[in-house]
């Protein structure tokens, strides 16, 4: 039977994963999915202390963290997408050329 504690190990584990993610990569494209398992994992974890409580204040949150998560992914790939136009790579180094 799968518990809470399993859930929680669960989300601590792609939390670390997200995070390991979000701090080595160089690709900006890579930079996006690593914050989504960071979103994803507390997702799993609302949800399942909500579950645990019999409370829906967990799945709440977890539909607006989608909601948020969504919108920051369709304004993120517009702009990697105009980065990408403009110097023909999505390297995170290639940002410190940047001039205004």
């Amino acid at each position: 039977m799968i518990t809470l504690t399993h859930y929680l190990i669960l989300t601590g584990l792609l939390f670390a994963i997200g995070l390991v993610g979000v701090m080595r990569r160089t690709n900006l494209l890579m930079l996006f999915f690593s914050t989504e398992i960071l979103l994803n994992a507390v997702n799993i974890g609302f949800v399942a202390v909500s579950k645990y409580y019999g409370d829906f204040t967990g799945q709440m949150f977890a539909f607006f963290i989608i909601a948020v998560a969504a919108s920051e992914v369709a304004v993120g790939l517009g702009l990697l997408i105009l980065w990408y136009k403009r110097n023909g790579s999505v390297d995170l180094n290639s940002l410190q050329m940047m001039k205004g």
